[in-house]
């Protein structure tokens, strides 16, 4: 009984290590994303202020 218990146990916590992970790669991916649309947008609008002189 005590191995099933001890069994349990760790399942929950691998369980919730691969939520945290999952959580983590979502949320960098969004903030990695959003860092470079902000960079593209910049690099547009450098773009077309040297491109008009």
């Amino acid at each position: 009984m005590a191995f099933l218990g001890s069994l349990v146990q760790y399942l929950l916590t691998l369980a919730l290590m691969v939520i945290v992970a999952a959580l983590g790669m979502f949320a960098g991916k969004k903030l990695r994303d959003s860092k470079d649309a902000k960079t593209a947008s910049t690099a547009k609008d450098e773009a077309g202020v040297s491109g008009q002189e």
